[in-house]
């Protein structure tokens, strides 16, 4: 049998390093305690779960009845995201909020824990896990010829060489920086709409999370472009998120912040 290349296992270290690089920097430079991160993996780890019930009952039916490259099955990924993604993300920090587990100074570091959790966790460590269990298997002889035969069919860049992988590696980087991006842009306000009590803020949020919406178009357009495109909504979000904030950062509404938390009009985020 032929085995994966371990070059294939520097895509999940480097989400890992990307996702733990930012949450070190945010400790150490900025603001990130551990009840953010606690909290963030709980709004995370309940979306990414209730996505994955809906999909296993309804992904096949809207695939078969409106094709996986269609508006219908854009919005169905899109509006997923946005609803349990940034909803939940919302809920999570209203509780934390109302509970005075955090205050605006965690918006930030809100936003970089949930895209840790996706990042380092979810798409890396998970996937470097799986990768060399999966390399052991075929080294000593041990995954069933059918279950090769399998992997083979499904997943043939897994057999790629490094010359072939160096390419969609570098785009799949890009691709969890804009992730990184877009998920710091949502849990900054989602923290902010809750800590000033601010709902449009999170009404901004919300459509932020139609970048699922994008992901058929990988189908159909080259990679290359399919990155940038997703590059492009998510400094689009992050530009957006700093904009609507412009009020807030320059310290023009610390009395909502006070009239419903009791919090120190001082004490104000970046």
């Amino acid at each position: 049998m032929q085995n994966i290349d371990p070059f294939l296992l520097l895509e999940p270290v480097l989400f890992i390093l990307l996702g733990l690089g930012t949450v070190v920097y945010w400790r150490l430079k900025r603001r990130l305690i551990w009840i953010v991160l606690l909290l963030s993996m709980i709004a995370y780890a309940a979306a990414i779960a209730l996505k994955e019930v809906i999909q296993v009952y309804t992904a096949a039916a809207v695939a078969v009845d409106f094709g996986y490259v269609s508006l219908e099955t854009a919005l169905y990924y899109g509006l997923q995201t946005c609803f349990l993604e940034v909803g939940l993300a919302y809920l999570v920090a209203r509780y934390a909020v109302a509970r005075k587990l955090i205050t605006d100074a965690d918006s930030e570091g809100y936003g970089v824990s949930l895209a840790f959790w996706e990042n380092a966790v979810l798409l890396g460590a998970l996937t470097l896990f799986n990768l060399v269990v999966t390399y052991v298997l075929i080294a000593d002889s041990l995954l069933p010829q059918s279950v090769y035969q399998t992997i083979v069919s499904s997943e043939p860049a897994l057999f790629y060489s490094p010359q072939q992988l160096a390419v969609p590696i570098a785009l799949a980087v890009l691709e969890r920086f804009s992730s990184f991006l877009v998920h710091f842009a949502w849990g900054y306000l989602c923290v902010l709409a809750a800590f000033l009590r601010k709902p449009v803020y999170f009404l901004v949020a919300l459509p932020m999370g139609l970048i699922d919406a994008l992901v058929p178009l990988a189908q159909v357009i080259p990679t290359w472009e399919f990155e940038l495109i997703i590059f492009v909504f998510s400094v689009a979000c992050v530009a957006i998120a700093w904009r609507v904030t412009e009020g807030y950062r320059h310290g023009l509404l610390p009395q909502v912040a006070v009239a419903w938390t009791g919090a120190d009009p001082s004490h104000q985020g970046n």
